[in-house]
Order: C-alpha cells, then sequence, then structure tokens
C-alpha cells in the first residue's frame, strides 16, 4: 500500500512540473539573449541607407562626420550614409515635391521650419530637453513652435553686424553711429550699409517698440512702422534715416560694392555678416575690427540698432524609413564635438553653448560680434508682401527724398503694401 502511494505521488509530481514547464523562467538562456541584445554582433546587423542633405560646401565635414557616427554606433548597425548637395534656402522646395523620396536628414534655414511642421514633414524630437539645455535660447527658439523642438539646431551665425577699420575708428567711436558718420566724414571715408534690403532696413524699426512680423496664418503681415501714437513714432524713424543719408559719410551699398569699398579702402566701417570675413581680414590685416551694431539718434534718444538673425537647422523627414537611426544622425551632425569641428573647418557659428564658450570661437571678432548682437536681434519671420515696398520705402529716403513727400504718406502706404 505504500509502495502504491509513493508511485502515485511520483507521478502527480511529474505532472505538475510539466504542466507548469512554460511558466518556468530558463534564467541561463534569459541571460544569454539580454548580453547578446547589448553587444550584437555587428556581422549579422541590417545595412541602414540614409541620404543627407547639404550645402554644397559641407561635402568634407560632413563625410569627416559619417565617419565618426559610422565608428560610434558600428556595434549596431552597418550604414550606407550618401551626401547630395542642397542649399539650406532651397530645401522646402525640394523637400516638398517629393517628400517619400528626398533625404533622411538636412540641412535647412530656420524660417521655413513653420511650413514643414505644418506639412507634416519633420515631427517634434524625442529628447528635446536635453537639445535644448545645450543649445543658444536663440536657437532654441529657431527650431521651435511654442514650446515644442521640431529640428536641431546646428550654426547661429546667420546674421549682421558691424564690421570697422581699427585705424580710422576706435573701440568709443563705433558705440554710436553718429560718430562713426563723423569720423568716416571727416576722413573723406564711407560708412557702408545696403538700404535695398529690408534684411538691413529692419535695423532702424525693430528695437523702437514699433512692430512687424508674421500673422497666425502664416502668410500675411503686421505691421505698425507708421504709428504716430507711440513713444517713437514711425515718422521719427523716418527721419532719422534721413538725416542718415545726407550725411557726407553715409554711402547705400549692397554687399557687393561693401566689399569692394573695404579693399580700395574707401569704407572703413560697414554692416555686413560673417561671409565676408575673410576679405574684410585680408583687407585690413591687423586693423579688422567687428562688433555689435551701434545705437542711432532717434527722436532725441540713443536707440540700439536691432537686426534680424537667422540660424541653420538640422532636420529628419518624418517619411524616413529608418526615423530613428537618421534622429541619432541628426543629433551627431549637431552634437558639440561636431559643431566645434564646423567651426574648424567652416568658419561657422556654433549654436551649441559650450562649443560657442570655446577658446578659438571667443577668439574670433565675427562670432563673438554675432553673438553680443544677438541680445538685440530676432526671428526672421516674415511674408512676402514685405520685402519689395520697404526696398521702396527706404531707397527713396537714402536718395534724400527727391520727391519730397510726406513722409508720414510715404510710411503709410509702405505698411499698407506690407499688410496687404
Amino acid at each position: 500500500m505504500k509502495k502504491i502511494s509513493y508511485i502515485l505521488l511520483l507521478t502527480v509530481c511529474s505532472i505538475l512540473l510539466t504542466g507548469c514547464k512554460s511558466n518556468i523562467p530558463n534564467i541561463k538562456n534569459n541571460t544569454i539573449k539580454e548580453e547578446t541584445e547589448k553587444e550584437p554582433d555587428s556581422s549579422n546587423s541590417e545595412t541602414i541607407s540614409l541620404l543627407v542633405w547639404g550645402s554644397e560646401e559641407d561635402e568634407t565635414l560632413l563625410n569627416q562626420i559619417f565617419t565618426s557616427f559610422q565608428e560610434e554606433y558600428k556595434e549596431q548597425a552597418n550604414f550606407q550614409i550618401t551626401f547630395a548637395a542642397q542649399g539650406e534656402s532651397g530645401c522646402k522646395d525640394a523637400l516638398m515635391a517629393d517628400l517619400e523620396n528626398s533625404a533622411d536628414v538636412f540641412t535647412f534655414a530656420d524660417d521655413q521650419l513653420n511650413t514643414l511642421a505644418a506639412a507634416g514633414a519633420i515631427n517634434p524630437i524625442e529628447n528635446m530637453e536635453k537639445i535644448k539645455s545645450t543649445n543658444l535660447e536663440g536657437a532654441v527658439e529657431a527650431a521651435s513652435i511654442g514650446d515644442t523642438l521640431y529640428a536641431y539646431p546646428l550654426t547661429a551665425d546667420n546674421g549682421y553686424f558691424l564690421y570697422y577699420n581699427q585705424k580710422y575708428l576706435s573701440k568709443q567711436d563705433i558705440e554710436t553711429l553718429d560718430q562713426i558718420l563723423a569720423v568716416a566724414a571727416t576722413q573723406h571715408k564711407k560708412f557702408a550699409m545696403d538700404w535695398s534690403s529690408g534684411w538691413y532696413v529692419y535695423s532702424f524699426f525693430g528695437n523702437t517698440g514699433l512692430e512687424v512680423g508674421l500673422n497666425t496664418d502664416g502668410i500675411t503681415n503686421y505691421c505698425t512702422w507708421n504709428k504716430t501714437d507711440s513713444t517713437i513714432k514711425g515718422i521719427d524713424v523716418a527721419n532719422s534715416m534721413l538725416e542718415i543719408a545726407k550725411n557726407a559719410g553715409f554711402s547705400n551699398m549692397d554687399d557687393t560694392h561693401f566689399l569692394a569699398g573695404v579693399q580700395n579702402g574707401s569704407v572703413i566701417a560697414g554692416i555686413s555678416g560673417i561671409w565676408n570675413e575673410v576679405a574684410v581680414k585680408q583687407a585690413w590685416g591687423n586693423y579688422y575690427g567687428a562688433a555689435k551694431l551701434p545705437t542711432y539718434t532717434c527722436n532725441g534718444q540713443q536707440i540700439q540698432m536691432s537686426s534680424f538673425s537667422g540660424y541653420k537647422l538640422i532636420g529628419v523627414n518624418a517619411y524616413s524609413a529608418h526615423y530613428e537611426w537618421a534622429s541619432k544622425l541628426a543629433e551627431w551632425i549637431s552634437n558639440e564635438q561636431n559643431q566645434q569641428l564646423r567651426f574648424e573647418l567652416r568658419g561657422q557659428g556654433p549654436s551649441n553653448i559650450f562649443a560657442a564658450k570655446s577658446t578659438a570661437v571667443q577668439e574670433s571678432l565675427a562670432i563673438s560680434a554675432l553673438l553680443a548682437q544677438s541680445d538685440y536681434s530676432c526671428l526672421q519671420r516674415i511674408g512676402n508682401s514685405y520685402w519689395d515696398p520697404v526696398t521702396e520705402f527706404a531707397q527713396n529716403i537714402a536718395a534724400g527724398n527727391p520727391t519730397n513727400e510726406s513722409l508720414q504718406i510715404q510710411l503709410d502706404k509702405m505698411v499698407e503694401q506690407i499688410i496687404k
């Protein structure tokens, strides 16, 4: 009887163990699986193909960055990263022409962000708090819609500042446009600025309380440059511009003529961007100087000249077949190390806070000038109807208002065209 009970007990235990077998974890097998996931065999990894768009001048730089990216992630995947030249200014149009077959990663100008986001071409960045914390505030704003980051900040150098020749102008002289013009006139030289472009003309209106910008429809503008009931009125700015235009030390020059004047010695100061730094340094040598924009006299006050600022961003195509890897590559291209490399190879100003604080960047007069001017700049968010009316208005003022038409009437006409 005892023997039968013993056999019965063994049978029951065997059945119970058999029934529970599928629920008992195989610790050894799980450990092996976890270790395999953490350290994948690169020989069995899939090939990730990514297409990257950037400016033609960036090809050497980007290929160097691709190499470091592949080295960083070689244990996780094999990569086939292809570069194709595509200018930042035309990136939006190229993408929208065939979004699903366009680049996985692309460089673009910040004023295209809203259109790309609205079209669903780019998604919010997943690790946005990390990216926000390591980039300049203006660059983060440029890459965001509201509080949501849609792209990776890359550069913070698409703006303008003051170039000046230290042979003629001291650091004290360049604090005010009045003094710059006085020195230029005395020396029979010129201060140059392009009044044929609303990009530069904005500098007179931007810090006065008078406003211009894009409406919520993303197409039309609002503008108060003709206000008559504000502390600084539109006509105050117009009168100041007219006085500047009449000064013997002033010349209305586009970028090409500015550079020619620097090279032939007729221009000792002017407003332009970083793209002219090498040529200006070559022309002025040890006398080369760069600083934020000066103040100018308006209605008896000294008003700090403002500026439009611009940033280059890195976007990730929402339709990328390898979206996660494309995002990793975009973040890699825009990280501190590679923004520093971009400055070294291309001279472009970093948006990364730590790269911007590096000794090499701080020693660049142009980058330092841009960073100083950034406190008085705003993003260019303007509809197309802004440009022509501003050019027409400013060109007439630069010519000394030869028609003698009321400045207020001219301001009213300009604003009417800007907001239509």
